[in-house]
Formats: structure tokens, sequence, C-alpha cells
């Protein structure tokens, strides 16, 4: 029962300790605990400006990507259709000449063609880091959002921090 007992002595002394405990933490542990947590909020504030540029990047990469297609495209047909122009002509002059010609036609749409597939992967590849960052970004949202998993990362934090 002796334990449980309010001595005047006892309350001295735990509060003359929780004042010094107190003194000693505000001296030397607040500080760099609170300059740690100052170091994290801007590192993360940067990765996320980095994170919205490359992404403001990706945008304008797709749009020019989307635009030399379009182009292509218009070339393309601008080719098409002087090909055929050709065509008709040297059907006219010549039945041999003609055959000739066609197949040289035929060579030109095949790396038109072929030039329309790489800008297509080109876009897809895009598309798909665009994606992914997208991706990274809810991870990160979703990490940071769990209170725990913060509560955790301040002590492993606090660990080191005393160990060095």
């Amino acid at each position: 029962m002796e334990l449980v007992k309010v001595d005047i002595g006892l309350l001295f002394w735990m509060t003359l300790t929780f004042g010094i405990l107190l003194f000693i933490l505000g001296k030397y542990a607040w500080k760099p605990i609170m300059k740690m947590l100052h170091e994290r909020e801007e590192s993360i504030d940067k990765a996320l400006n980095a994170a919205e540029d490359a992404k403001k990047e990706m945008l304008k990469l797709k749009a020019g990507n989307e635009q030399l297609l379009l182009e292509a495209k218009e070339e393309r047909d601008a080719l098409l259709r002087d090909a055929r122009k050709v065509k008709e002509s040297i059907i006219e002059e010549a039945r041999a000449k003609a055959n000739e010609e066609a197949n040289r036609i035929i060579e030109n749409a095949r790396e038109s063609i072929q030039y329309e597939k790489l800008a297509a992967i080109n876009d897809l590849k895009n598309q798909i880091a665009s994606i992914s960052i997208e991706i990274a970004e809810k991870l990160l949202g979703q990490e940071l959002s769990n209170k725990e998993k913060q509560k955790e990362l301040t002590e492993k934090l606090l660990k080191e921090v005393k160990i060095n």
C-alpha cells in the first residue's frame, strides 16, 4: 500500500525529473527532429514537383508525337496521290513502264507503313510511361496517407539519428 500513497517528496522528485527530462529533450532532441521532419517535407515536395514536371513533359512529348503522326499521314496521303498520278501517266505511256513504277510505289507505301508502325509503337511507349507515373503517384499517396507507416518511419529515423 506504500506504493499507492502520494508523498510530497515523491511528487517533488518526479516533477524535478520530468522538468530535467523536458529541458534535455528541448535542448538536444527537438531541434534535430524538427530539422529532419522539415528536410523530409522538402524532399517529398521536390519529388512531387519532379513527378509533375515529368508528367507535363510526357504530355508535351505525346502532343509532339501526335503532330508528327498527323504530318506523316498527310505526307503519306500526298505521296499516294502523287503516286496515283504518276501511275496513270505511266500506264498511258507504256504497259511495261507501268509495272516497274507500280512496284516502286508499293515499296514507298511499305516504307510509309513501316514509319507509321514505328510512330504508333513510340506513342504506345509514351502512354505506358505516363500510366506508370500515375501509378507511382498513387502508390506514393497511399504510402504517405497511412499514419502507422509514417509513425514507423519516424521511429526508424529517430533510431538512426541516435545511433549516429
